[in-house]
């Protein structure tokens, strides 16, 4: 199967998904291009540290994949993140990244987020690259 076959079928099936009021799978890190998503993550330098360790505006991302959110030691969360229970994988990331303050009401962080599915499946696939 070509690439675009590939994405008219997934096209087709998200519309049809919406069609019964369903919606598609968020895109999953599998899918991302880590390259791109490192583009994509420079804007995250800003605020996070992604290879240290090192609290910075907002908590390091080392090792965000597979960590409790509200957990990295020293960092002063918002009581939603804390109380949030969820534990970041490609499925939470692409939600909170979608948009942090509909994902986590109450969180600290100043970002609209990234609402292109491509964007937020590049930066998750980077990051389960990077920050182990």
């Amino acid at each position: 199967m070509t690439d675009s076959m590939f994405y008219r079928r997934a096209i087709a099936l998200a519309a049809g998904l919406a069609g019964l009021g369903l919606a598609a799978a968020p895109a999953l890190a599998a899918e991302g291009d880590p390259a791109h998503g490192r583009t994509v993550a420079a804007r995250c330098l800003a605020c996070h540290d992604l290879s240290t360790g090192a609290t910075r505006i907002g908590p390091s991302l080392k090792g965000v994949i597979g960590r409790r959110a509200g957990s990295v030691p020293g960092y002063a969360y918002s009581e939603a993140m804390k109380a949030k229970g969820v534990t970041w994988d490609a499925r939470s990331l692409d939600a909170y990244l979608e948009s942090p303050s509909t994902y986590v009401k109450g969180n600290k962080m100043a970002f609209a987020g990234l609402h292109d599915p491509k964007d937020r499946a590049d930066v998750i696939a980077y990051l389960e690259q990077a920050t182990k």
